[in-house]
């Protein structure tokens, strides 16, 4: 397996991203850095992280003949296969918040981004960016954050859980491409954080509202069932869940 490991980067997308542009790496290539400087999240957040403490790293996975409208299901896999690994390592509660922060409880313990390279329709290859909260244990007071060490209450050997990652990744990658697309999405609902529950959420517009998750499109849209039945599609950016 293809793994560069870096003291420091701006962020191990980029840097595969960059990668890519002079070599030709292999299938789950990847980049793990002690510290990354520009670490992003979803929607242009950033990802702080300890030096040393937490694993930050990017992985390639090239796929032949993936439609862009199946990129969902990539945060299918990836959120299962993170998910996978956690339970493993038996962390108690664990729920996948949509589209793929990983929590415990009502912690954050994961983040994921994915970045699609695109032929025409087709999706060529994926950088997977992933930023699991493994041996900090302060966090400036962020809101909901945790960490393996937190909940555990002993350290963790880092190089050990992104080797199970990694495994769980292709596993789940392989079932992918085997056609188990209807069972993958049926686990990922399954885990998926306060689904079929009353939730508070807030729109565009700042305005609260009371709904209940119900399910997923195929574009990955959250499915939101609000007064009188009626279901409602939202984008990422077009909905917050409070609580």
């Amino acid at each position: 397996m293809q793994i560069i490991k870096l003291d420091a980067t701006d962020s191990t997308n980029l840097y595969l991203k960059n990668l890519m542009l002079n070599s030709r790496l292999a299938d789950y290539a990847v980049v793990v850095a002690d510290h990354q400087t520009l670490g992003r999240g979803q929607m242009g957040t950033t990802w702080e992280s300890e030096k040393g403490k937490n694993l930050t790293f990017s992985i390639l996975k090239y796929y032949n003949k993936l439609h862009v409208q199946q990129q969902f299901m990539l945060n299918i896999c990836v959120s299962l296969a993170i998910f996978q690994s956690l339970e493993a390592l038996q962390i108690p509660d664990l729920k996948v918040k949509w589209p793929n922060d990983i929590l415990s409880g009502n912690d954050k313990i994961c983040g994921v981004l994915i970045e699609n390279i695109l032929s025409g329709s087709k999706i060529q290859a994926s950088i997977i960016g992933i930023g699991l909260n493994i041996n900090q244990i302060n966090f400036d007071n962020l809101p909901n954050v945790s960490s393996l060490k937190l909940i555990l209450g002993k350290n963790i050997a880092l190089d050990e859980v992104l080797n199970l990652l990694i495994l769980n990744l292709k596993k789940v990658f392989s079932q992918f491409m085997d056609g188990e697309e209807v069972a993958l999405k049926k686990a990922y609902l399954n885990d998926l954080f306060r689904k079929d529950k009353p939730s508070t959420f807030k729109n565009q517009s700042d305005q609260m509202f009371t709904g209940i998750i119900r399910n997923i499109s195929t574009e990955g849209k959250l499915i939101v069932e609000i007064e009188d039945e009626i279901l409602n599609a939202y984008d990422l950016k077009e909905i917050k869940l409070l609580y």
